[in-house]
């Protein structure tokens, strides 16, 4: 078997844990300590993410959406195989380094999405750009860490809170979408985005998409009109 070859790490700001990067041949692996955070094998979730956001923008001009997380680059080169010529993407990632792979070692793996014109990447955390931000997007794509029940940064609960989730809020749109990707369900999530006023459905999704893999949650949200 290929062994796992250390290409660099980088440590987020804050509490953050440090992110490595590995690559196997033509797989590659980011993780946290000893724990895979996300891989390039299964990416059908992530990929999903954007389809189910995108597909209920259909027939809005302009669209402007927000990406919380880059990843791999998965969400965001399926938000752009699904939005028009029209729309903006604007992506937040705490961590250059994982700008910089995506821009290097990992930008074959989603097509190369960031060199597209169409997407806008700050090097910020989108919790910063949540609380400063009014009705400035048609919807917000939240793929932070694992989900409600982080795994790396305990900053990161706040997105997840009650006060996240009213600043998320109100930087939406009229009828804007706030989806959010997780490894697990979780109730009480789902109750704080119905307190908060959002009408939500839960959509369970396969990590590897057709070719099946762990099955994750993925939430729709959206604000009233």
């Amino acid at each position: 078997m290929i062994p796992w070859e250390f290409l660099g790490s980088a440590r987020a700001p804050g509490d953050g844990e440090e992110l490595s990067l590995y690559r196997r041949g033509n797989e590659f692996s980011i993780r946290v300590k000893a724990c895979q955070l996300m891989g390039s094998t299964a990416y059908g979730s992530e990929e999903a993410l954007a389809e189910l956001v995108c597909a209920r923008l259909a027939g809005r001009l302009r669209p402007r959406i927000l990406i919380g997380g880059l990843g791999m680059g998965y969400t965001v080169g399926a938000a752009l195989r699904h939005l028009g010529a029209d729309s903006e993407v604007v992506v937040a990632e705490l961590v250059q380094a994982v700008v910089d792979w995506n821009r290097g070692p990992l930008a074959d793996l989603a097509g190369r999405p960031l060199e597209d014109p169409r997407v806008t990447v700050r090097v910020i955390d989108v919790a910063r750009v949540l609380r400063t931000e009014r009705d400035a997007y048609d919807a917000v794509l939240l793929d932070v860490d694992n989900g409600p029940e982080g795994l790396t940064r305990k900053g990161n609960n706040w997105l997840y809170a009650q006060v996240g989730l009213e600043a998320t809020q109100a930087a939406l749109r009229s009828a804007g979408l706030l989806g959010v990707w997780s490894s697990h369900p979780n109730r009480a999530f789902t109750r704080r985005l119905r307190h908060v006023g959002f009408t939500v459905e839960e959509v369970s999704v396969r990590a590897r998409g057709q070719r099946g893999g762990p099955q994750h949650l993925i939430w729709l949200a959206q604000r009233s009109a």
